[in-house]
């Protein structure tokens, strides 16, 4: 109690309250407060992640074209394979399992 009385009664009392407002305010009031900067923080964290991942389906792709941009056969199988295309006059047929999902 004599902790309080010194610091709230005493000589020191308008910078610790205008301190207390303040910090309030800050953490509490303001349009940027504590619980905003915890959402962005966490938004980020994910965002980075999010480019993490989008980063290496980048090179994995870039890849795959150097590889098949070379070879004619090799793009007419990813063709095929990727977008279900066909020649002309030509049938094409997806196999699926119970799940529908496409076997490969």
């Amino acid at each position: 109690m004599e902790f309080f009385k010194r610091w709230f009664m005493g000589p020191y009392r308008f910078y610790v309250i205008t301190t207390t407002v303040m910090f309030a305010w800050m953490f509490l009031l303001d349009s940027n407060d504590l619980g905003v900067q915890i959402r962005l923080s966490r938004e980020l964290y994910h965002l980075k992640s999010e480019k993490k991942y989008y980063s290496e389906q980048l090179k994995e792709l870039a890849k795959e074209k150097r590889m098949i941009m070379g070879n004619s056969a090799l793009l007419e199988k990813y063709a095929r394979e990727k977008y279900l295309m066909k020649r002309p006059k030509e049938d094409i047929y997806i196999i699926v399992d119970d799940q529908n999902n496409g076997i490969e």
